[in-house]
């Protein structure tokens, strides 16, 4: 280990690159069942509502959701190809290419780190504006080979109100700075609930902590994200393409992201 707490050589593993894909950001959370991977999601969407071309690498590979929130499923694709979605989105994730999405990939760390590094090196991704990377929770295996191997331009940490404790929120600090990947933004998710009779706004999770939080730690406050049953349905149902969300706008504003050269604005 070094003096951060990085594993030794983790800087100079050397990382391949894909010209053909401009950006590549990831989303990790600290633990599970924050919303990581609708956020992801919606980064996607948004990308890809405002001109670019967008995909997805699911490298949640015990844990895989992305293909279902966009209506997708294993196909008899040949070659290396990633599924593609109604909007145009290119998704590889582990369940579509599974028979069934309900069965269970028991594998150790290891395997899953190659697996993540091929759909990275082997996938035919085309050409890409934005590529999202949904990491699984935590700083174990898999999030660790995507900081290694893939270049990355920046890392959107995912929490909610209850889970927004400063010490979770410094753990994936601490991983990327280890590893000199910039925090570009947090988002707050399950931040509130409207009432659908009244309109009055309630904290179920407790009161919002993502401005402390960002002022403790340096972190950019990406956005507040509601509760909100129809982004929950078309998640579910495979149409979260039809969920409008302007949290890809609030990404472009991020000031690490406008600093980096090649600008995409």
């Amino acid at each position: 280990m070094d003096s951060k707490g990085a594993p030794a050589g983790a800087k100079g593993i050397e990382k391949i690159r894909r010209p053909n894909i401009k950006r590549v950001i990831a989303v990790m959370s600290g633990k599970g069942g924050v919303g990581k991977s609708s956020v992801t999601a919606l980064l996607a969407v948004g990308a890809q509502k405002e001109g670019f071309k967008a995909g997805v690498l699911d490298a949640d590979i015990t844990g895989p959701s992305i293909p279902r929130m966009f209506g997708l499923k294993a196909s008899s694709r040949e070659g290396l190809s990633p599924a593609v979605s109604s909007s145009g989105i290119k998704v590889m994730s582990l369940n579509l290419l599974l028979t069934n999405e309900d069965d269970p990939v028991i594998w150790r760390g290891p395997i899953i780190g190659r697996v993540v590094t091929q759909f990275w090196e082997e996938i035919e991704w085309g050409e890409l504006d934005y590529l999202f990377i949904d990491l699984p929770p935590g700083t174990a295996d898999a999030p660790l080979t995507v900081m290694q191997t893939i270049p990355l331009d920046g890392l959107v940490v995912v929490s909610s109100p209850q889970d927004l404790a400063v010490m979770v929120v410094k753990k994936a600090l601490k991983m990327a700075d280890s590893m000199d990947i910039p925090v570009l933004g947090l988002v707050e998710n399950m931040s509130y609930l409207i009432c659908p009779h009244c309109g009055e706004k309630i904290e179920i999770f407790g009161p919002s902590k993502g401005e402390q939080v960002s002022s403790t730690t340096g972190i950019p406050f990406m956005d507040k994200i509601p509760l909100d049953q129809s982004l929950a349905e078309c998640c579910d149902t495979g149409r979260v393409e039809n969920y409008s969300s302007d949290l890809f706008k609030k990404l472009l504003q991020s000031p690490l992201l406008k600093s980096k050269t090649g600008g995409l604005q």
